[in-house]
């Protein structure tokens, strides 16, 4: 399979225990594209070299998918909710420079981008540590 992606840096932020895979590229406003069940930032090899031409664009692999970590399981599965896997990828694109950035989803990753969004809604980027 033809990788487009493989113009983009690749990288992993370490955020504790554990780390997200992503690449990055381009250069402009950051977006962050987010893929769905059961994927991985692949799904946006096609789509995310097209938009790097005016953007600055992140592709991730979602916690527990592809190349990320899988949080240790908690017994009531929170550390894998929709709003943690939120709250992971605003501190992974912080640590990249981002503090303000759009965010794409599909499927899945489109849960988490409205997670993303409802929390971080016209803020200042901060994960509190209880979130």
């Amino acid at each position: 399979m033809n990788n487009n992606l493989e113009c983009m840096e690749s990288r992993i932020v370490r955020l504790g225990s554990d780390f997200v895979f992503l690449r990055h590229g381009g250069m402009g406003s950051a977006a962050l594209l987010l893929h769905g069940f059961p994927e991985t930032h692949l799904m946006w090899r096609d789509v995310a070299p097209l938009l790097m031409r005016n953007f600055t664009v992140v592709v991730a692999d979602l916690p527990g998918y592809g190349q990320s970590a899988c949080p240790r399981d908690t017994g009531d599965h929170s550390n894998m909710s929709k709003r943690a896997m939120a709250a992971t990828l605003v501190d992974a694109m912080r640590r990249l420079g981002h503090d303000r950035f759009a965010v794409v989803g599909h499927d899945r990753g489109g849960r988490v981008a409205y997670r993303m969004a409802h929390r971080f809604l016209h803020r200042e980027v901060s994960v509190p540590a209880d979130y």
